[in-house]
């Protein structure tokens, strides 16, 4: 028995030992790491959707918020159609590589802004339609740092804060909460300079290889005004 016991000490040292290194690494997961495994993630995917939804601040009031992005990231393509607030309801945005295609419902008009323009308009806090079917990218101008971690290894839950690296912006940050099990984003926070939250949207309906075509995200009413800004 003491033999027996002799040589399980090692075996169970280097068990324990194991674990805790395991531990260790779990705990001292980077920004760049989630966000890294959160791209790869995207990147195998053929095509994905979801839908945002929850309040923000618009024109000073709270309000509604309900979109579906749909997106084919290999080709850059993204598809925004908004539910609500009302003053949005049934406008489509359709962006790719080079332009923000911006379907206006009320005046069946087509607004074509340059990809770079429309980034540029929207503002360090806002969100950037340019990439808001990839949240990696959308925090590409931000110093990201993880704020919170939530949860058992294999399904653990983290949070990520952005602050704008762009001097001149109004110092709001965003937050970003990552889920370890299939490493996919599940909420996106907005704040002001005081911590204020100015947009809270959970993501939800999160598919992916659901068989999207360009031409159906592209679709936009043939008989809508084009406008290009």
């Amino acid at each position: 028995m003491k033999n027996r016991a002799r040589t399980a000490l090692p075996a169970l040292s280097s068990a324990l030992m194991i674990s805790l290194l395991g531990a260790a690494s779990a705990q001292t997961m980077t920004a760049a790491d989630i966000l890294g495994r959160l791209d790869a993630t995207q990147k195998t995917a053929k095509d994905l959707s979801f839908r945002l939804s929850g309040t923000g601040s618009l024109d000073g009031s709270a309000q509604k918020i309900d979109l579906t992005v749909q997106s084919i990231p290999a080709a850059s393509l993204a598809r925004v159609v908004f539910a609500a607030p009302d003053a949005l309801a049934d406008n489509i945005v359709v962006v790719n590589k080079t332009e923000v295609r911006n379907y206006l419902y009320l005046t069946n008009q087509i607004t074509v802004t340059s990809a770079a323009k429309a980034a540029g308009q929207a503002g360090m806090t806002g969100l950037d339609f340019s990439q808001i079917s990839n949240f990696s990218a959308l925090l590409k101008n931000y110093d990201v740092k993880v704020v919170g971690t939530s949860g058992s290894a294999g399904n653990r839950l983290f949070t990520l804060e952005g602050t704008p690296r762009a001097n001149g912006t109004d110092e709001g940050r965003a937050r970003v909460y990552v889920t370890e099990a299939g490493w996919r984003p599940t909420r996106l926070q907005l704040l002001d300079g005081a911590g204020k939250v100015r947009a809270d949207l959970n993501v939800t309906n999160y598919k992916q290889n659901s068989g999207l075509s360009a031409a159906k995200l592209t679709t936009l009413p043939r008989d809508a005004e084009i406008i290009r800004q």
